[in-house]
C-alpha cells in the first residue's frame, strides 16, 4: 500500500532539506484558513470545501517536485486538466507549497482577502531563515499563484455556483419532520450539497445508511425510545459527558442572547477540529513536510466527500430534531445542553466525518497513535488526550447525544457510514499493483 510506504519515507528522513519548523509553520497556516472561516461563519460542508481545495493546491507544489508522492488527483472520479508549468529554478517548495494554499484560500473564500496579510507575514517570517533574493521571490509567487489558479479552475467546475439554482428547501409542519430550532430558528443549511461533484465517491449516494428510525409515538417504538434516551440523557449528564458534548460541539452558528441582540459564538467547524488534530498528529510524529501536506491533503479531501454523503442522507430522510420532537411531544420546557445546528437531524454530521477521519489517520499514521489535542484552546475549552484516532472519532460521535442533539441511531449510522466511506477511498488510493518503489 503506498500510504504506508510514504510514510516510512517520511520517517526515514529521505525527504529533502528543510526548515525544522516546517511542520509547526504548515499546520499554523492551516489555521489561518480556519480563522477566515470563523470570521465568515462558514457552514461545515462549505468549510471542506474551502480545506480540500486550498491543500490540494499545496500537495500539487510538493507532488510536482516529489515524484516518490502519488498523483492523487489521477484518483478522482473526475480528473482534472493540470497542465505542467514552468518550475522555478532551486524551487522553495516549502514555501511555494505554504504560498500556494493561501493564495487558493485567498480566491476561494468570501473575506478571503484576509489571507493576503498572512502571505506577506509568512514571506517575512521565511526570510529572515531562508532568505530568498527579490527575483527568486517573485517567481516563487508567480509560480505558486499559477498553481493556485489552476486548482481554482477545476473547483470551478464543481457545481458550487449553481446551487442557487435548485429548488429551495422549505421544511413542513409534517411529524417527524425537520423544523428550525430555537433560538435563533435558523434556516436549512445547504439542502443541495448532495449536487457538488465528488473527488472519490461515484455519486452522493454510494454510502446511504439503513432507513432511520420510523416515527412513531408508541411507547414501544424504537423513535420513542430513542426520544426519552436524549431526554435522560442530558438531564442526567455527568461532568466528564458535559466536557466531551462541549469539546466536540464545534457549531459555527450557536448564538447567545443579550437582551434583544443576538451575539455569534466562534467556534470551529468539525472539519476545522480534525484538520487541526493532523497538524498536531504530524508534529508529534515528526513527518518530513512533504508527507505533513500529503496527510492535511488526503484528510481534507477525505473530509469534504464525507460532508457530501452525509448532506446527501440528511434531506432525503428530513429527520425531526430531538429538540423539536421532545418539546412538541413530551417536555415543552426542556433544552439540549448544546445549541442544535440548522439543518436535519440524520445522519450524524460529527459521526459521519470523524469516522472517515479517523480511517484515514490511523493508515497514514498508525493504530494507537496517541496525542494530545489541543484544537479547542484557542476557543477557551482545555485539551484532551486519546489513545488513538478510532478513540476520538467515537468521542466525536457520542458526544451528540450528551449533546442532546441526536438520536442514537443517527450516531451509530454515521459512524458506519463514515468508516465506509474512508475505507473506499483509501481503496481507490492504493492500487494493488504498486510496488512502493
Amino acid at each position: 500500500m503506498w500510504l504506508h510506504c510514504i510514510i516510512c519515507w517520511a520517517y526515514a528522513g529521505s525527504a529533502p532539506k528543510e526548515r525544522p519548523e516546517a511542520v509547526k509553520d504548515f499546520a499554523d497556516q492551516v489555521f489561518e484558513l480556519s480563522a477566515v472561516m470563523l470570521h465568515d461563519v462558514v457552514n461545515p460542508p462549505a468549510a471542506s470545501r474551502f480545506y480540500a481545495y486550498s491543500l490540494l493546491a499545496a500537495y500539487q507544489v510538493v507532488q510536482t517536485q516529489n515524484k516518490s508522492l502519488p498523483d492523487i488527483s489521477q484518483q478522482f472520479t473526475e480528473k482534472p486538466a493540470f497542465t505542467p508549468l514552468p518550475v522555478p529554478e532551486a524551487l522553495d517548495h516549502v514555501f511555494a507549497a505554504t504560498y500556494a494554499m493561501l493564495e487558493l484560500g485567498k480566491q476561494m473564500m468570501p473575506s478571503g482577502y484576509m489571507l493576503q496579510e498572512k502571505q506577506d507575514a509568512y514571506l517575512a517570517s521565511y526570510q529572515k531563515e531562508y532568505p530568498l533574493s527579490e527575483k527568486a521571490v517573485a517567481t516563487h509567487k508567480a509560480y505558486a499563484e499559477a498553481v493556485a489558479q489552476q486548482v481554482l479552475q477545476y473547483a470551478k467546475g464543481d457545481g458550487y455556483t449553481r446551487l442557487s439554482t435548485y429548488t429551495q428547501y422549505t421544511p413542513t409542519q409534517e411529524e417527524g419532520r425537520w423544523y428550525p430550532t430555537p433560538p435563533a430558528y435558523i434556516a436549512a443549511i445547504e439542502p443541495n450539497w448532495k449536487n457538488i461533484r465528488t473527488f472519490f465517491m461515484d455519486s452522493s449516494r454510494q454510502f446511504a445508511p439503513s432507513p432511520p428510525a420510523a416515527f412513531n409515538l408508541d411507547s414501544t417504538s424504537s423513535f420513542f425510545t430513542q426520544m426519552i434516551e436524549v431526554y435522560e440523557t442530558v438531564n442526567h449528564l455527568t461532568k466528564e459527558q458535559r466536557e466531551i458534548a462541549n469539546f466536540w460541539d464545534c457549531n459555527p452558528f450557536a448564538v447567545q442572547f443579550t437582551g434583544h441582540m443576538a451575539i455569534g459564538l466562534k467556534k470551529i467547524t468539525p472539519g476545522g477540529h480534525w484538520m487541526g488534530i493532523a497538524g498536531i498528529a504530524c508534529e508529534k510524529a515528526q513527518t518530513s513536510f512533504d508527507s505533513t501536506v500529503m496527510i492535511h491533503t488526503l484528510l481534507a479531501l477525505t473530509l469534504h466527500d464525507a460532508f457530501i454523503s452525509c448532506w446527501q442522507e440528511k434531506y432525503k430522510s428530513d429527520r425531526i430534531r430531538p429538540e423539536t420532537a421532545i418539546n412538541r411531544y413530551h417536555d415543552q420546557t426542556w433544552k439540549p445542553l448544546l445549541q442544535t445546528p440548522p439543518f436535519p437531524e440524520y445522519t450524524s454530521g460529527h459521526s459521519v466525518v470523524s469516522s472517515a477521519a479517523a480511517v484515514m489517520l490511523t493508515a497514514l499514521l498508525g493504530d494507537n497513535f496517541a496525542f494530545d489535542d489541543s484544537s479547542e484552546v484557542y476557543f477557551g475549552l482545555p485539551v484532551r488526550s486519546f489513545t488513538s484516532f478510532y478513540q476520538a472519532a467515537e468521542e466525536a460521535a457520542i458526544s451528540r447525544l450528551y449533546g442532546g442533539i441526536h438520536f442514537r441511531d443517527a450516531i451509530e449510522e454515521g459512524v458506519k457510514q463514515g468508516k465506509a466511506l474512508g475505507h473506499y477511498v483509501l481503496n481507490r488510493l492504493s492500487p494493488p499493483d504498486y510496488s512502493g518503489k
